[in-house]
């Protein structure tokens, strides 16, 4: 028995209502989908009690200065703006790490989060796709059981959202809205992660994959079936998003803080440092805005929240996918990112974005070959010249890395299924509608691409707007650069094959040779 089936929600509170008094705990905070999920809260659901957000120490910055830092950040720009104070008043810090056992919480904090929350929102992990078994195991997998153990014992929990990920079951080509069977015993990877050293493990890692294609989605995927034993016991949910990438309205419209996804494809590619992608032209672009994440967390806690727990509930499953929409193809992206580039340049391109997509790993390699790797060489000798730190050669091996790493997720099509994500917002009361309500097809996706290609100028590369005609100008300067060199270049060719007879040659050879025939 779910929730998702036909209630009666008259009597059942909207989702401001719901929030308002609520004690919250986040894991993850500090990161992009944690810091629109805490901004969203405060700024939508401004009358709730109090956040939790777990933070560590990093770097030997203190969990109290990275809060600061945090709020600090450009997500809450909208915050302070509109509701000054708020943050201050209502965000407190937990210091500890879910890598840890007990997730390296005091006694007395622990004790806190046990007797004053009500919502637990675990979104913590690590996305690394080369973590070793034994870093993403400690992060993803041991981390959700500490998390579990905790909300096992708060007083009052009312729901427990699990962040997992579309891609735990690429092993399969459609996914639907279910735990799928586990691809090992979560405790006994656990143990054998614990006890075995980093040597012995990376033998071992490849049997252990399988068919998965990294130890993120493997870790994640049984991650899932520490949550899902709770069925019945805990008011859980688990929620699946696809690529996460940049805002289409909330806090900021286009709000980046990475360069994952297409948005980093547009990034690399407007500077002129990526000029070829190895992935499949007519594949299919699975991947969800940020805040439209965002708000299915918030409603799906909402939903489960307000249902008290019987023992034959199902955890359910909500994938925040793209897959029932008509969004772009890999070549789509690339083509109408070079549009976008031509409006929206960056400042100081090293070459105008030119790109093209391939599925052939040779043409691929040639490609990087003369490419990135070879122009890469000559940016690093004349920077050295000039006294300066050479930097592109570096910057295209982690590129290719990249790709490579990338490569399943570039040239394979899945469909995920998300009947639930859509059943949700369905559930979402006419009063919540302008806060919560979410629908991906109804987004102008070359605005919206516009739009990310922008903020990743203004967010990840700190360049300035007003510097546009700067840049602009600039970038026409090297599209000539560009040109002329090319029509040397091809003029060369036909001067040389023409200068040593080579087609009067070939054709006499051919026509020696229809004769002899």
């Amino acid at each position: 028995m779910g929730f998702l089936e036909e209630r009666d929600l008259s009597d059942v509170p909207n989702i401001g209502e719901y929030y308002k008094g609520k004690t919250i705990f986040i894991t993850g905070g500090s990161g992009f989908m944690g810091k629109v999920l805490l901004e969203k809260l405060l700024y939508s659901c401004s009358d709730l009690d109090r956040i939790y957000v777990l933070l560590r120490s990093k770097k030997g910055v203190k969990p109290e200065d990275r809060l600061a830092t945090l709020y600090a950040s450009e997500c809450f720009s909208r915050l302070r703006k509109e509701k000054p104070g708020l943050f201050e008043s209502k965000v407190f810090f937990i210091a500890g790490d879910c890598s840890e056992i007990g997730l390296g919480m005091s006694e007395e904090d622990r004790a806190l989060i046990i007797n004053r929350t009500h919502i637990v929102f675990h979104v913590a992990a690590s996305v690394r796709f080369d973590d070793t078994l034994k870093v993403a195991a400690r992060l993803n997998l041991r981390g959700t059981r500490e998390v579990v153990e905790l909300a096992k014992e708060i007083k009052n929990l009312e729901v427990l959202v699990h962040v997992s990920t579309s891609y735990a079951n690429t092993n399969r080509e459609t996914i639907d809205e279910v735990v799928y069977p586990p691809h090992a015993n979560w405790r006994d990877t656990l143990e054998v992660c614990e006890k075995l050293d980093e040597e012995t493990l990376k033998h071992l890692t490849p049997k252990y994959l399988g068919q998965l294609p990294n130890t993120y989605v493997f870790t994640k995927q049984l991650a899932e079936h520490v949550v899902y034993e709770q069925k019945g016991k805990l008011p859980v949910i688990i929620a699946r998003p696809s690529i996460v990438i940049s805002a289409v309205d909330e806090p900021i419209p286009g709000w980046i803080e990475n360069f994952n996804g297409p948005i980093g494809i547009l990034i690399a590619s407007g500077k002129g440092i990526l000029r070829s992608v190895y992935s499949d032209p007519d594949l299919s672009a699975d991947y969800i805005p940020v805040d439209i994440a965002i708000k299915m967390f918030i409603a799906g806690a909402w939903l489960r929240g307000t249902k008290k727990l019987e023992a034959t509930d199902e955890v359910e499953v909500y994938h925040c996918s793209s897959s029932h929409m008509a969004t772009m193809t890999v070549g789509d992206i690339v083509d109408n990112g070079k549009a976008i580039l031509r409006e929206i340049p960056f400042d100081n391109v090293l070459w105008p974005g030119d790109g093209g997509v391939t599925k052939s790993r040779l043409d691929y390699n040639l490609r990087v070959l003369f490419l990135h790797l070879l122009p890469a060489i000559l940016v690093d000798l004349v920077l050295r010249i000039l006294g300066k730190k050479p930097m592109l050669f570096k910057i295209q091996r982690r590129i290719y890395t990249a790709n490579i790493a990338l490569h399943p997720y570039l040239t394979q099509q899945w469909k995920f299924l998300n009947n639930n994500l859509l059943a949700l917002r369905d559930k979402i009361k006419l009063e919540d509608k302008n806060m919560f309500y979410y629908a991906m097809e109804l987004v102008d996706q070359f605005e919206y691409f516009k739009t990310g290609a922008k903020a990743g100028k203004i967010y990840l590369l700190k360049e300035k707007l007003e510097d546009l005609p700067k840049a602009k100008a600039h970038f026409r300067r090297m599209v000539i650069l560009d040109k002329t060199l090319k029509f040397a270049f091809y003029a060369s060719i036909a001067w040389y094959v023409y200068s040593r007879d080579i087609l009067f040659t070939a054709f006499n050879f051919i026509y020696n040779a229809l004769i002899g025939l």
